[in-house]
């Protein structure tokens, strides 16, 4: 028979309806859903990025400089290509509040503006004023206007007065929103100011901490790659970043990037469960077509056919459910933008995308072929007596080596697809691996509860009751199976989550009082040094103060090369980087390779660099290194490679030079202070008050904000763990649904032999119960497990039991399969057995 034919007998039958397919029709479509929808936020807000760059950046291109401002050659290279340059100023300092004899302070991310601003857009305030006029002050005092988070911090009203440095401000307005942010991630809220407003606050001295960006206005249609080379060849080695339209927050699509693939490998991950799901489904659909098969069998079909056509019948059906799939995941992002736009920090255009959804397509389609091969692939070799038996659930042998060499190709395509549309290899095949592992050490888990099921039910008594439920689950494996597969993957994913962010707030809990620092002080100039260190050590709460001297540079070459030819995108070469000098080895500092320079040395420039980073961009001892620092090109050979530990928060420095290398350069000091707790408010009051210049950086509170970010991180990935716990729930569904003649069947013959109905319903009770229970524990195992590799090896952390999280993940699983088994368990109670035993024989 043909191709022809056996799809003529397909869609013969399949006009009979979609009965059997429920299970599998939702499981994929909630699994193509899944990731046409994510993939299509992805989309609308790169998308987003993309047509509000200008805006996002301030201006059509930005040059930026640290340290300082741009000179006259960089100005008139400006004055020549732009129509219009804005000038921004930004830092950070603490805004003071006097209040009689004490005063309220709270660290603030300046932006000084001048009269261009803003150059796209416009700043909203409240109340809505235009910017001149907040700018413009009152009476003698220039204006300022701050984010609400500050100004309700800080206690003030509008028309209420502050100081920035020395410098006092007049609140004009709040600060609703700033047309030239991104939504980045930032340790403080902002406040507006001129520059002009600046000149006598102290905040702006040679070696202070600041960024100047110029945002300019290009004439129309400018050819943003050109102006880029140019302006780089010009000024690439007085430290200029350049930055325009065309990526107007980098950083920012990067991570959308990058997080949005993540999450379309949970989305994956929800597939698999889903595979599952679809497994299970056609097991049971082609156990009801076996009267079919066999007279198909009997009339001179060939094997070939009958694969064909039931092939084709669930080619059409995955058909369906794709489409549907796609359709949902295609229209909830549009019909629900108004509350993502409300959420989002940062512009996103919802629309239709079509690359997402064929990524989504394939994605369903080869998870669809992959776990309805190997049952279809079985019915090859059924005989037709067999099948008239109704035997072929029984049928537990492999399918011929053809059909596993393919499900092995589709497998090694869809973790190359994922590869590829994701962008990230190694996170692809790291999460392939781990939820290959995951459903391996799940399926031997299942083979395991039977094995010891059985051993049980020989060595004890128990009630009738439970008895019945042990050998229920000793001999079904369909019924084992996909219960601890499907539900166990996805309690293991909302463990994993779980415990890895309860670990990481008692981390930061229990750690950070003893590790981390109590202040970051920067921007001291270098005549208070002694006065600043003579206060610290006259104050008994104060336990260790490090300090150290803080220039800023951008690594702009190694060994004559650009440094991205030879470091590629890593951090240290993506912006400027602190840099330090010593005469002498810094106490506590441990170097790892090379020598360290002598006290008195006085020749040519030499690097101590950070080991790990060494090691990661492919540094070595001997390479020279170009670091642009206030416009100058410093070049020095690497002599020594030694440990930075940031993990503690404390004082570390990638680059550390010797002193005659930045002699004359103007610079500025750090410090780290470790204080007790009750004592920090009193100190920072006193230093504040004696040196008004100067920024602190409360380490508890900075990391309280990363903490915040962390946990919405981990709820974001839990919500893409509750979709696979929810397909999981689908697949337990079918699994019931699918068992249900079997335990009609059960019911029958436990009346035949005098139980009760209760004893029925708590038999079925306690084998839903106990495959629960057993998913549970063992999704808690493979959580707990992978929790306890991240804490360990990435976070470099001690790591503990969350019990409340793992009773509630093992109380989720039993109650979820209960429930899911009770469902079907009741209709069961009410059958006559007769006419169910008559139908069997």
């Amino acid at each position: 028979m043909s191709l022809a034919h056996a799809a003529r007998l397909a869609r013969r039958e399949i006009r009979g309806g979609l009965r059997g397919f429920t299970v599998f029709l939702a499981c994929l479509a909630l699994g193509v859903a899944t990731i046409a929808a994510i993939g299509s936020v992805r989309a609308a807000i790169e998308a987003g990025l993309a047509s509000e760059g200008a805006a996002l950046l301030g201006g059509d291109a930005e040059m930026s400089f640290t340290y300082r401002m741009a000179n006259d050659d960089e100005r008139a290279w400006m004055q020549e290509n732009a129509l219009t340059a804005s000038e921004i100023v930004d830092f950070r300092s603490m805004a003071v509040v006097p209040r009689g004899d004490d005063a309220e302070r709270a660290l603030t991310q300046v932006k000084a503006i001048d009269s261009a601003y803003p150059l796209v857009g416009t700043v909203q305030l409240d109340p809505p004023i235009p910017l001149p006029e907040a700018m413009a002050g009152q009476d003698t005092l220039p204006g300022a206007v701050m984010q609400g988070l500050l100004v309700d911090r800080v206690g003030l009203e509008i028309g209420d007065t502050f100081k920035l440095g020395q410098q006092e401000f007049v609140l004009m307005a709040r600060l609703m929103r700033e047309p030239d942010s991104s939504g980045g991630f930032g340790l403080a809220p902002r406040t507006i100011v001129t520059t002009k407003a600046l000149e006598t606050s102290g905040l702006l001295a040679p070696g202070t901490l600041f960024t100047s960006h110029y945002r300019l206005s290009l004439p129309e249609n400018p050819d943003l790659a050109t102006l880029e080379e140019d302006a780089r060849a010009r000024f690439e080695t007085t430290g200029l970043r350049w930055r325009d339209s065309r990526n107007g927050a980098p950083g920012l699509a990067r991570f959308v990037d990058r997080f949005g693939a993540f999450l379309i490998l949970v989305g994956l991950a929800g597939l698999a469960v889903g595979g599952v799901g679809v497994s299970t489904a056609i097991r049971a659909w082609l156990a009801r077509k076996t009267e079919i098969i066999a007279i198909l069998r009997s009339l001179g079909a060939t094997r070939q056919t009958i694969f064909l056509t039931y092939f084709l019948q669930i080619g059409m059906v995955a058909t369906v459910g794709i489409a549907l799939g796609l359709l949902i995941g295609a229209l909830t992002p549009i019909l629900l933008a108004p509350l993502i736009l409300a959420v989002l920090p940062f512009p996103a255009v919802f629309t239709l995308y079509p690359l997402p959804l064929i990524e989504a397509a394939l994605y369903g389609a080869l998870t669809a072929a992959i776990f309805t091969l190997w049952p279809l692939a079985r019915i090859e070799d059924v005989r037709p007596t067999a099948l008239f038996r109704d035997a072929l659930d029984a049928r537990a042998n492999l399918p011929a080596p053809r059909y596993l060499l393919a499900v092995a190709l589709l497998l090694v395509l869809l973790v190359a697809l994922a590869a590829w549309l994701s962008g990230s290899t190694t996170l692809t095949l790291w999460f392939a691996a781990g939820v290959v592992a995951a459903m391996g050490f799940l399926s031997l888990a299942a083979l395991a509860l039977r094995a010891l099921v059985r051993v049980l039910s020989k060595r004890t008594r128990p009630t009738p009751a439970l008895s019945w439920a042990l050998n229920a689950i000793a001999r079904s494996r369909e019924a084992t199976t996909p219960v601890v597969l499907s539900l166990g993957l996805g309690l293991s994913v909302l463990a994993t989550v779980g415990q890895v962010d309860g670990n990481l707030r008692n981390a930061i809990a229990r750690d950070l009082p003893d590790v981390a620092p109590s202040f970051f002080f920067v921007d001291i100039q270098k005549d208070q040094m002694p006065d600043f260190s003579a206060r610290l050590d006259a104050n008994a709460s104060v336990s260790k103060v490090e300090s150290a001297p803080m220039l800023r540079g951008i690594i702009t070459r190694i060994n004559g090369k650009p440094a991205r030819e030879v470091a590629g995108d890593h951090w240290v070469i993506r912006g400027d980087r602190g840099v330090t000098y010593s005469a002498a080895l810094p106490q506590n500092t441990k170097l790892t390779a090379g020598t360290w320079w002598p006290a008195d040395y006085t020749g040519n420039p030499q690097i101590s660099f950070a080991a790990e980073e060494a090691f990661e961009m492919g540094v070595q001892l001997g390479d020279t290194m170009t670091v642009n620092i206030l416009g100058r090109d410093i070049t020095a050979t690497v002599t020594s490679f030694r440990e930075v530990d940031f993990s503690t928060a404390g004082m570390g420095f990638v680059i550390a030079m010797n002193p005659t290398a930045l002699a004359g350069a103007p610079h500025s000091f750090i410090a780290t202070v470790y204080a007790e707790e009750a004592a920090e408010a009193p100190l920072l009051r006193e230093l504040a008050n004696a040196f008004p210049n100067i920024t602190a950086i409360h380490v508890r509170e900075a990391v309280g904000r990363v903490s915040d970010l962390v946990a919405q991180l981990a709820n974001a990935t839990t919500y893409g763990a509750a979709a696979i716990l929810l397909t999981g729930l689908l697949v337990i569904i079918g699994a019931a649904a699918a068992g249900q003649q079997g335990r009609l069947y059960e019911a029958a013959i436990l009346k035949t032999i005098g139980a009760l109905r209760r004893q029925i319903l708590t038999s079925f009770a306690l084998r839903a119960a106990l495959l629960g229970t057993s998913a549970g524990l063992v999704a808690l195992a493979v959580g707990l497990t992978g929790a306890w590799a991240v804490m360990t090896f990435v976070m470099e952390s001690d790591f503990e039991v969350i019990w409340s999280n793992a009773i509630t993940v093992v109380l989720a699983g039993l109650l979820a399969n209960l429930l899911a088994g009770m469902l079907f368990a009741l209709p069961s109670l009410g059958i006559r057995p007769a006419r169910i035993l008559r139908a069997r024989d």
